[in-house]
This record gives structure tokens, sequence and C-alpha cells, in this order.
């Protein structure tokens, strides 16, 4: 008979309850189709083991593969989104056991209670922070980061803190050794390198409390030693991009095959631009962190995390300052990374600050419980109800599971382009990635040929598109071998001339225009510079313009677009809005501008009707 006090009692049950309810809300909340940004990359590399962009991800890619092919959604694209859900449940399951061991070594009590409630509550503070959840709706490579964080944070400190259970401060209920939770502490660090390279900022807090606990004597660079073994073995999952990319991937991105392009793509080289370009860039990104700190876990959390870290340095101070030093140095290299999409590099923050908002209910549980024991319960059940606002708060704006905006979109600029058209984009976040995943894994219009304006700046781009596309490439050969002489002295940091460089993109990519044209209908998106269309003109053909050589008057047909209700607004989902409206609005220009007057009425109904499906 289950003893349901005993499970009640039990970390391991109570965690596994509550990454089990969490679990259920992000199902509940699950994205139905690919989402924006990477999301159609990701898929695609997954179901065809590829290779994605720096820095690979090669763990997630394997993950991912075996997710695919699971029996537990009609479609990939659902499988690999419910494998996030999986991740960052799973990631919660090891933050309770991670502050359940935090609680306990900081207190003198024996008693379970508040350790158990405390960890509850701060897990669901974590779980339900505007940001974590983001990553549980959709395929991502932040949902296994965010579970390895928790893990190696909590396999370090069991072992750090291993001698700690002899005194009572620490239950003495598993049986592993402590030479085993280093050894294990170094293999799922090096797995968590395999997945994100940011796992690097777990070694300021970490440094730090290995050698105020352990001491700077022999025994501590010998074990560290020791560890370099399993840490190897984790970090060998790299293997896979050299011997993948040899063997013919859909997608290779970066082409890892050589030492120098592996070291390219681990270091995220072509990134490198956007890495502490500036003060001003970083201030830019400190002012938005602390302007959405608060409503990421809807103020509760931050007003807790602001009492628990006092309660942590009175309890800890070592502990305290590794927390602050895992905190500060997450916070310091996000704020100089900058991109628009930056709130998923501030995860360990996040993590930092559920982990004081759970010691600040550890204090006040013990404090109110102590002073009148029949209040137990109540305030147990309050801390609870308080650790659900976030849920409550930030439902709608996690609430994917109704969002079709990308694959709508992207079949409408499918349904706009002619057969074996060519089509030259820029418009990586809502359909070129989505793009990857619709031709390569559902086979949805092969025939065309998808160009990303922007990674022809890259010469394992130019690779790929000759294994894709070799017509493409063989009849702009001269054109691609001048550009490719400037390319090699940008990528290999050999002075080069600005101008020159961009002349010769210029001139390839108006070759690449010119000499299809005889052949294949060719379009342009519409964020595609004048310069690259110079001498042609741009018909608007439904979400695209169709590049002529000609001053005629082309009558084209209109494209039914399909589009489901998703009023949410958002700067993603305001972009494709807009990105409908206008090309609407570009039609009935050009009509009106060939004096077919009724087009633009039609073309203002058809714009009222998109507009109101996807918000005003």
């Amino acid at each position: 008979m289950i003893n349901l006090k005993s499970l009640l009692s039990s970390p391991r049950w109570v965690g596994l309850g509550v990454a089990l309810f969490v679990f259920g809300v992000y199902i509940r909340t699950l994205a139905p189709s690919v989402t924006f940004i990477d999301s159609g990359e990701l898929a695609t590399v997954a179901c065809t083991l590829g290779i994605a962009h720096p820095t690979g991800y090669p763990l997630f890619t394997l993950l991912g593969w075996v997710f695919s092919r699971l029996p537990i959604a009609a479609e990939e694209i659902v499988r690999l989104n419910m494998m996030s859900a999986v991740f960052c449940a799973a990631g919660v399951f090891a933050f309770f056991q991670l502050m359940y061991l935090l609680l306990t070594i900081a207190s003198k009590s024996k008693d379970r209670i508040p350790a158990l409630l405390a960890g509850a509550g701060a897990s669901l503070l974590l779980a339900f922070s505007e940001t974590y959840w983001s990553q549980a709706t959709s395929v991502e490579v932040y949902s296994l980061h965010v579970f390895f964080l928790s893990l190696v944070l909590y396999c370090f400190l069991k072992a750090n803190y291993y001698d700690r259970r002899k005194s009572g401060s620490v239950e003495g209920e598993n049986k592993f050794s402590e030479w085993g939770w280093w050894m294990l502490f170094a293999l799922t660090l090096g797995f968590s390198f395999t997945n994100h390279m940011t796992t690097i900022l777990l070694a300021p807090g970490l440094l730090y409390l290995y050698f105020a606990v352990q001491g700077s004597g022999k025994n501590s660079w010998s074990r560290i030693l020791h560890m370099a073994l399993p840490f190897a073995v984790g970090l060998s999952v790299y293997l896979y991009l050299p011997v993948r990319a040899a063997t013919g991937a859909v997608l290779n991105w970066g082409n890892p095959v050589t030492l120098e392009r592996l070291l390219w793509h681990l270091s995220g080289k072509q990134f490198r631009v956007w890495l502490f370009s500036s003060t001003e860039a970083a201030g830019k990104q400190l002012k938005y962190f602390l302007d959405t700190l608060p409503e990421e876990f809807a103020y509760v959390g931050l007003i807790l995390a602001l009492i628990g870290i006092v309660a942590v340095f009175r309890a800890q101070r070592k502990l305290a300052i590794g927390i602050l030093l895992l905190f500060l140095s997450c916070v310091f290299y996000s704020i100089n990374y900058d991109i628009h999409d930056i709130d998923s590099y501030f995860l360990l923050a996040y993590l930092c600050i559920a982990i004081c908002s759970g010691f600040a209910l550890q204090q006040i549980y013990t404090r109110i419980a102590d002073a009148e024991s029949t209040w137990r319960r109540v305030v147990g059940a309050l801390m609870i109800v308080v650790s659900l606002a976030p849920m409550i708060v930030h439902y709608r704006a996690n609430d994917e599971s109704s969002n079709f905006l990308v694959e709508d979109y992207t079949k409408n600029m499918f349904a706009s382009l002619k057969p074996n058209a060519l089509v030259l984009s820029f418009q990586w976040d809502y359909w070129v990635s989505a793009s990857y995943y619709y031709q390569n894994v559902k086979g949805h219009r092969p025939d065309v040929a998808v160009v990303d304006k922007e990674l022809l700046r890259r010469s394992w781009y130019l690779l790929q598109l000759e294994r894709s596309y070799p017509w493409l490439i063989h009849q702009s050969s001269t054109e691609i071998e001048a550009f490719k002489k400037e390319l090699f002295k940008f990528e290999h940091d050999i002075p080069y001339n600005p101008a020159v460089i961009q002349a010769r993109f210029v001139e390839m990519i108006a070759s690449f225009i010119g000499k299809s044209m005889s052949t294949r209908p060719v379009y342009i998106t519409s964020e595609i510079e004048p310069e690259f269309t110079a001498g042609f003109l741009r018909i608007p053909e439904g979400l695209a313009f169709r590049v002529v050589n000609d001053t005629d008057f082309h009558r084209t047909d209109p494209v039914d677009y399909k589009v489901r209700p998703f009023p949410r607004r958002g700067r993603l989902e305001d972009v494709i809005k807009n990105l409908y409206l206008s090309s609407i609005n570009a039609r009935s220009s050009y009509y009106y501008s060939h004096g077919h007057l009724s087009e633009p009425q039609e073309q203002a109904r058809l714009a009222s009707e998109i507009a109101g499906k996807l918000g005003n």
C-alpha cells in the first residue's frame, strides 16, 4: 500500500509531481507547428542529422533525431516541440533537487517540510517565468540548456558539499560516492558544452565554490586532473560535426570538415561581430534586462529574491558569493551580446533569482510556522499559490497552441512563387528558416530554389548551394570566384577593402538574377536592397516580387492568403502582419499606377480581413 505521507515528504516524488504539473501546462500551450527564427532550421537539422548554426549543438541534434522518430505526434515538428517541453520539465525536476539540496546545505534544521515547500515554490516560479516557459513550447536548444544548467549545478554541489551529510546538514540517503559525484559532474559538464557553449558562464561561480570549500592543495588539483577524462568523454559528442559534414548533411552550416572550420564553428566566429561591440550596446541591453526583470517573475519572484539573497548570505556566505558570481557572469556576458532576441541568454541569471526566491520562501515559512504551528498548512498553501502568479500573468504571452503564423506565411510565400522559381530573401525569422523544414522534411515545393541573401557572404553556404542547386553556381562561376577571392581575405582576417568585397557581392547576386531569368522565374522579397536589382523592375506577386527586365504591365494572379487567426501582438508577430499588408498595398499600387482602378478596392477588403485575423 502506498504511503501518501511518505511520498509527500520525499524530494524525488515532490519534484516529480511539480515537474509533471509543469509539463501538463507546457503541453497545453505547445506550438502546433514551426515558429519564428531558428525553429525550422533546428527541426530540419534534427530530422535529417544535419549541422546547425554555430556552435553546432550536436547533442541537441542527436536527441532531436530520436524524438523526431518517436510515435508521440503525427508530425515531426510537433514531436520536436514536445521534446522541448520534456527537457524544460526535466529541468524543473533537476532544479527542484538542486533547490532542496541548497536549502538543506544552508539549514541546520532536519525538518524536510520547509525545504520541500520552498523548493516547490521556487521551481514553479522558474518554470513559469516568461523566458523559461517560452523555451518549452517550440523546438529550441535552450530547452536542453536549462536542463543541463540545473543538473550540472546539482552534481557539483552534491560532490562539493558531500562531507556535510555526516553532520546531518545534507541527507545521506544517496549511496553514490563523493568520487562518483565528481566524475558525474565532469561528464554532465562536458555534455552541457556540446549543447551550448554559454555553459562557460558557470565557471566563475563554480571555481570560486570549489576552491573556497575544497582548498587549493594538491588533492584539489589532482581531482581536477582526474575529472578531465569524463569531461572529455562528454565533450567528444562534438566529433559528430566533422563526421557528419564529411558524409553529406542536407544542411551543413559552416562545413566543419577541417580543423580550421571546426574551430570557426565552435567559437561562433561569424557572430563575434556582435560580442562586446560597444559600451552603448551593452548599456542598451542592460537597460532591457533591468526593465523586463520584474515582469519576468510577475514581480513576486524578484521581491522574494531580494529577501532570499540576504538569507543566503546569513546562512552560507560562500554559497551566496558563488550564486552572485553565477548571476553577474551571465548578465555581464549577455549585455555585451548585441542581438534582438537576447532573453534566452539571461536564463542562468533567472535561475539564480529563482534560487534566491527559494531561500526567501523557506525563511518566511519557518518564521511564521514556528510562531504558530496551526498556520503551517495555511502558509504552505499560500506559498504555492503565490508561486503560481507567473503562470497566471504569462499564460497568454506563452500560449502558442493556436500559433500557425510562420507555417501560414511560409506556405503563402511558396504559393506566391511560380514553378521552378529562384527566390532571394533575407526573411530568416519568418520563412527562410521554415522553408528548410517544409522543403527537406515535408517535401513541400522542392522545385523552388530558396537563397538566403546574407548567408551568401559565407563560403560554406556557396558550397551548400552548389550541392543543392548546381545550375545556379555553375552559370555564375566567374562572378562567384571573384567574390570568393575577396571573401577569403575576410574569413581569414587578412586586410581587405570593404568597398571591393561589397561590389563583388552585388555583382554575384546580380549575376544570379540576370542569368537565371531566361530559364526560370526569379523573385526577391521586399527587404532586398535596390542595388541588387539595378536595371530590373519589381512586379508584386503575392508576398514576393517578380524581377523582370522590361517595362510592360504584368498581370498577376492574386494569391488567396490562407491565414489562421492569432491576434497576439509582439515584435515578430507584428512584422508578419505588416509583411502581409505591405504586399497587398504593393499590388494595389502597382495596378492603380497602370490604370486598373478596381483592384485597389479588392485589395483593401483583403487587407481588412488579414488585419482582423492577426490583430489591429
